[in-house]
């Protein structure tokens, strides 16, 4: 069976810079690795993704862009309104607040068949850390099953600071 997705390829995503701050990493198959060659041994530049991965890389793009952002390119409800609880405190409510956001973003997701669950948690303290996690972190979660699929799709938590 064809994977529903293997016509669907896009640039993958690898931030390294720490102010860019990596959410999620996704792997792709070396064979699809674009390289440049400056010297004698290729430099990686450009990778695409495709399948579960580019959903998966999706998901989080669109959770990243505030709605509305990609407006004048004539995708108004595209995006997510988390970047409205920046600078508030990390209280049920808000969470709450996250998680209806998220399924509200995710909900425009056409690759989405369903949503089968979104978290929006508290970062627990780890035993024997020295440092705590920030107060202002709140960990979100999402399980979907992607369209034509029978099999969800599950991004690891990533991490929302306020």
């Amino acid at each position: 069976m064809t994977d529903p997705f293997t016509l669907r390829r896009d640039i993958r995503l690898d931030p390294r810079d720490h102010e860019f701050r990596p959410l999620r990493r996704l792997g792709v198959d070396r064979s699809q690795r674009i390289t440049v060659s400056n010297r004698s041994r290729p430099v990686v530049d450009l990778a695409t993704v495709h399948g579960r991965a580019n959903l998966a890389q999706a998901i989080v793009v669109r959770l990243l862009t505030p709605v509305g952002e990609l407006a004048p390119l004539g995708h108004p409800l595209y995006g997510s309104r988390l970047h409205e609880l920046i600078g508030r405190p990390n209280s049920s409510t808000v969470r709450n607040l996250a998680r209806l956001y998220v399924l509200e973003s995710l909900a425009r997701e056409p690759r989405i068949a369903r949503i089968l669950e979104v978290t929006a948690t508290e970062v627990p303290p780890s035993r024997g850390a020295t440092r705590s996690p920030s107060p202002a972190t709140v960990l979100i979660g999402v399980r979907v099953l992607p369209i034509d699929s029978s099999q969800p799709l599950d991004l690891d938590p990533f991490a929302l600071e306020l």
